[in-house]
């Protein structure tokens, strides 16, 4: 029986379906395994693998209309409410490049009994291993943090196995250039495999190194036999190239890491542990689950959804997923893994609401590689952003597209019905997970610094427009992905608009003292938002523009989540409005994005039975595949990363919520989970923090970092709190 919530997860059976897969990555590779002992596959994944597109590169530029844009301007501000349709160069709409498998390691056992008994397969969260066992068979598999590598060791009595690389996964094109090639080594075979896309000089080659110990080996094109032996060690890489990749040099590389020989599994293991473990064991959550739960494997656990122990599980393989998929880039739409060419949405970084809900636990759950993967796209993307605010409106600074494939960063996924490429609100919303890390440490980024100077540059080039009351305007206007109920796509002051205006505004003001006064003159202009004849806040603030309320986005409550701007404790109206627009807001298409999103911000109004209910709709609605990767649907239709990363977030912002000077603990307590304990979440005023609670009361345990005084909420009300650094604080408050 398990005493403490249980940091892994199993299965009795293999992997009938790619979903089902176990995941393990260190945000560069990825690995999917089957974990069938007669067929052990373990599918390649890399952040860098998306196909070439087809056509015209000039396609993938973002429009040049800047020369049209005050033409647009004048006649959204006249009334012409579906003026901005006709804005576009007339392409049609495009997606990104999509991201695609590698292919698959292969290791068949032809002499195996496939009825004998014991099989277990399992995953360890905070190691990073995917571990398959049946009757003296033992297959590992992890990816290394420290070496960059796929390692994968089967063990076994006498074993007799067929190695290869195969390319044949869903959806691969015909028209794949597909070579192999197999040489023995004197550690055993170095393997290869090939894969140029259709009409492009561009490929993918994997290489894997075979080490043996025991037995004999034998080339069988495309692969290895092997017979007899004890051990099998197997290290892949996979590179996207031009022209043809080195697997000489490749395949040195691989022996470099065995170190002539005398390296092993369990060195390569040792080497990799202390960047995986030491990140995933910051924080923990403890539901106070039942020890009988907590020994199920995962799929009975789905049977049970409103279970502590599945809750305490999904948590934790949250935080284990969204840690293995960041590292080269943060998660995509699928995090790092698919097993199908055909990935739903290319398999983007979707930034007007999933990149940003699956990172949204980064800062707090103390999980900085997630937040450097984020910069680094950034970082890389900046060049990109600059175009599209100089193509499309003659601007400077930065704005940044509403999709990417991770290699390019300009604004061409657009059409008249998702006029994208008019969104401005995105790069506030990417930056501001780095600016909640900047807060914890309590040092500023000099990169996300320069990132919001050109925000700020843009809003001074952009914001030029004004009304007959000398407020700025924000035209044209676009709030995710919905329109007024009375009016086209592209409008004029969407709500999340003038959020993430002032909001980008303020921050860059507050980290460039130099240019503060001139950058908050600008945000104090803008106008303020509008509450509805519904008493709700209006997803945009001109008056004439119609709510249209039935959709998965909530980008008009932008302000409440992620931002601080409308709080119950600074603008109780405010929120009191965001409240009631949370209340009208349908489901739509029942996204799982659509209601973690909800519950998110439900938790910031302080809501815990709405908080209760969306998470509710995502644990009743079978989201959740055996691997504990979720779906975009329920019935676990469309694989997709949003529910699975985004879930630590809803219940850290259940139980701790905090800002640079306020600290909220408990504001929106779930029922059905009265007692539990939560771990090493960091503060944005420099704390870390131990919150447990039951229902005579609650204790938390600060560690500050440095000396602050913070307000205290909690259902007592408000008091001060004096912070001093390295001395422990301990609070302790009643929640009857």
């Amino acid at each position: 029986m398990s005493a403490t919530p249980v940091h892994g997860t199993w299965e009795p059976r293999p992997a009938a379906r790619w979903e089902d897969a176990f995941l393990s990555g260190n945000g560069h590779h990825g690995a999917l395994v089957f974990g069938d002992p007669n067929d052990d596959r373990t599918v390649v994944t890399h952040h860098t693998l998306v196909r070439p597109g087809e056509g015209d590169d000039q396609d993938r530029l973002p429009p040049r209309l800047a020369d049209g844009l005050s033409d647009l301007q004048d006649r959204l501000l006249a009334g012409d409410a579906t003026a901005a349709e006709g804005f576009t160069d007339g392409r049609p709409l495009q997606g990104v490049r999509p991201f695609h498998p590698a292919f698959q390691v292969r290791v068949r056992r032809p002499d195996d009994d496939p009825d004998r008994g014991g099989y277990r397969r399992t995953v360890d969260f905070a190691t990073g291993v995917v571990e398959a066992t049946r009757a003296g068979w033992t297959s590992r598999v992890f990816v290394s943090r420290a070496d960059d590598v796929i390692v994968q060791y089967v063990t076994g009595p006498g074993l007799t196995l067929d190695v290869s690389l195969d390319h044949r996964l869903p959806s691969a094109p015909t028209g794949l250039g597909v070579g192999h090639g197999a040489v023995l080594t004197p550690e055993g075979a170095l393997l290869s495999l090939r894969a140029r896309y259709p009409g492009s000089d561009l490929a993918c080659t994997g290489v894997t190194l075979v080490a043996v110990t025991g037995g004999r080996t034998a080339l069988a094109p495309p692969g290895v036999h092997l017979e007899g032996v004890r051990s099998v060690l197997l290290l892949t890489r996979v590179r996207r190239h031009t022209g043809e990749a080195d697997v000489v040099a490749e395949g040195r590389a691989l022996r470099d890491l065995l170190d002539e020989g005398r390296a092993s599994y369990d060195d390569l293991l040792a080497r990799h542990l202390p960047l995986h473990r030491t990140a995933y064991e910051r924080v923990t959550l403890d539901l106070a689950a039942d020890p009988d739960e907590r020994t199920l494997p995962g799929s009975e656990l789905l049977t049970r959804p409103r279970g502590a122990a599945l809750l305490e599980r999904l948590f934790a393989a949250g935080r284990y997923h969204l840690l293995s998929s960041s590292g080269l880039f943060p998660p995509r739409l699928t995090g790092l893994w698919t097993g199908d060419w055909d990935t739903a949405w290319s398999g983007a970084f979707t930034n007007d609401a999933n990149l940003n809900l699956q990172t949204a636990s980064a800062a707090a759950a103390a999980l900085p590689e997630v937040t450097e993967a984020l910069a680094a796209l950034i970082r890389r993307q900046l060049p990109d952003w600059r175009d599209n605010a100089r193509a499309v409106f003659g601007a400077r600074g930065v704005v940044a597209p509403a999709h990417s494939d991770g290699e390019s960063g300009h604004s061409y996924h657009f059409s008249r019905e998702y006029p994208l490429h008019l969104w401005t609100a995105g790069a506030d919303w990417l930056l501001k997970p780095l600016v909640d890390h900047d807060e914890t440490r309590g040092e500023r980024d000099p990169h996300t610094a320069a990132a919001l100077a050109e925000v700020a540059l843009f809003y001074e080039d952009f914001l030029t427009r004004t009304d007959s009351e000398g407020r700025l305007v924000v035209v044209p206007s676009y709030s995710p992905e919905n329109r007024p109920a009375n009016a086209g796509w592209g409008t004029v002051d969407a709500a999340m608009d003038l959020s993430a205006a002032r909001h980008a505004l303020r921050t860059a003001a507050a980290y460039h003292p130099e240019h503060a006064d001139r950058w908050r003159a600008l945000a104090d202009l803008l106008p303020p938002h509008r509450i509805n004849a519904d008493g709700a806040l209006a997803e945009w603030a001109r008056p004439d523009l119609e709510d249209s309320y039935d959709h998965r986005h909530l980008s008009h409550l932008y302000g409440v989540w992620p931002l601080d701007e409308i709080t119950p404790y600074d603008t109780p109206d405010l929120a009191a409005a965001a409240h009631r627009a949370l209340e009208l807001r349908g489901a739509e298409n029942d996204s799982a994005h659509g209601h973690l999103h909800h519950a998110l911000i439900a938790a910031r109004l302080r809501d815990g039975e709405r908080v209760t209910h969306a998470l509710g709709q995502v644990l009743d609605g079978d989201f959740f595949h055996a691997s504990l990767m979720s779906a975009h649907y329920p019935h676990r239709h469309v694989y997709n990363a949003d529910a699975a990363h985004t879930l630590p977030a809803v219940l850290i912002e259940a139980l701790v919520q905090s800002t640079p000077d306020r600290l909220v603990l408990l504001p929106a307590p779930l029922p059905a989970y009265p007692s539990g304990r939560l771990r090493g979440v960091l503060t944005r005023f420099g704390a870390s923090l131990d919150l447990t609670w039951s229902p005579d009361g609650a204790t938390a345990v600060l560690r500050p970092t440095r000396t602050h005084r913070i307000d205290l909420w909690t259902s007592a009300g408000v008091e001060p709190l004096g912070l001093v650094a390295g001395e422990d604080r301990v609070l302790t408050l009643k929640t009857r």
